[in-house]
This record gives structure tokens, C-alpha cells and sequence, in this order.
């Protein structure tokens, strides 16, 4: 039932804009959905399973975020300055997303572990839901590999190709830190122009 689920998954974001994660109640969320809260219970088992689905759907939109900015230029370091934006914006649009890149969670927000937990579900996305969440660590890793992937040619040495990896979770990080310190006006683009200018790995 992938609409009744992403109605959920949509209650279920808007009630945490208006209140602390601890007083989102499973049956105002149904309501609000227009579904019956069986339904709910049916799509995530718990509060717990609606929690990591919340994340697991933020975490998914972050990284589909990064590849349309990754393919959204022609000149490659334009689309690292696009990710690097992305990174940023969405950081500070979305407290879910936030805490999921910098580890930092608020006790307004829900906190699921990031280890698999047991899944019984016979719903798949509530599986997928139920298993790893990526860490801080991780997103730096898939957004880099994402823009090597995106940037490096076929039949790049290994070398060259180390040193792009290099150059392109540089600007990861340094997005990362305008996460937790953000700079003025256009910091984060001034920022990563100026790392690739220096960096000439990225052609």
C-alpha cells in the first residue's frame, strides 16, 4: 500500500514540525494520513518501525538530492558545487537530515538506532526501513563515491582516480562543516571553489 504509506510517512513529518517526536501519537498520525490506525500498524509495526522509515525516506531524498546535483552541470567542479550546496541547504531545511550528517540528535527528533533491528514485516520498504540507517561516516563515503562515479572517466589510472576521491570528499567535508558552522552569504560556494581551485584533480 505505497500511498497509504507515504501519507503516513507525510503525518508523520508534518505532526514532528509541531511537536517533540516523544508526543507524535501513532493514532493522530493515522487520522491525519485518512487511514485507519491498523493500517498504520500494519505499514510499521510500531512507533519505533514509523521512526525508522521517517529516517530511512529523508536519508533516501538527501542522496537522491546529492545525484540531481551532481548531473545538473556540465562542468564537473560546478556539479561538486551544486552537491556542496545541496548538502548544506538541505541540512538546514531538514532537522532529520542534520542529524543524520552530523550524528547530533535533538530530543525533539526520533533517535532510532542505526544497527539493524528484527523485521517481521511483510512490508518490503518496512524491511529495507528495519535495516542498517548509514552513519555520519557513511554519507561522506556515498556522497564521495556518488561524485567519482559521476566525474571520473573510464580507464582513469588508480592513482588519478585516488586523488578525485580525495578532491571530492574534501568538498563533502568542507560542506559538512558549513553544516555546524555555516558561513556568510554564499560561504559554502566561495569555500569549494577556492578548495578546487587548488585541488587539480578535478578536471
Amino acid at each position: 500500500m505505497p500511498a497509504a504509506r507515504e501519507s503516513l510517512l507525510d503525518a508523520a513529518s508534518t505532526a514532528l514540525t509541531r511537536r517533540p517526536w516523544s508526543a507524535v501519537r501513532m493514532v493522530d498520525v493515522a487520522a491525519a494520513a485518512g487511514v485507519s490506525r491498523q493500517t498504520l500498524y500494519n505499514e510499521f509495526g510500531s512507533k519505533d518501525g514509523l521512526a525508522r522509515a521517517l529516517v530511512r525516506r529523508e536519508a533516501d531524498g538527501y542522496l537522491a538530492g546529492v545525484d540531481r546535483a551532481l548531473t545538473g552541470h556540465s562542468d564537473p567542479r560546478e556539479r561538486l558545487t551544486a552537491a556542496a550546496e545541496w548538502i548544506t541547504a538541505s541540512a538546514r531545511g531538514n532537522a532529520l537530515v542534520r542529524a543524520l550528517l552530523t550524528g547530533f540528535w535533538s530530543e525533539r527528533l526520533p533517535a532510532p538506532g542505526l544497527a539493524a533491528v528484527v523485521s517481521g514485516s511483510a512490508v518490503p520498504a518496512q524491511r529495507r526501513a528495519d535495516g542498517p540507517l548509514p552513519s555520519p561516516a557513511d554519507f561522506v563515503a556515498l556522497v564521495r563515491d556518488r561524485a567519482v562515479a559521476v566525474l571520473a572517466g573510464t580507464g582513469i589510472p588508480g592513482q588519478a582516480t585516488a586523488e578525485l576521491a580525495r578532491s571530492c570528499e574534501l568538498v563533502v567535508r568542507l560542506a559538512l562543516s558549513c553544516v555546524a558552522a555555516p558561513p556568510p552569504g554564499d560561504g559554502v560556494t566561495d569555500l569549494v571553489r577556492g578548495a578546487l581551485h587548488r585541488h587539480t584533480a578535478v578536471p
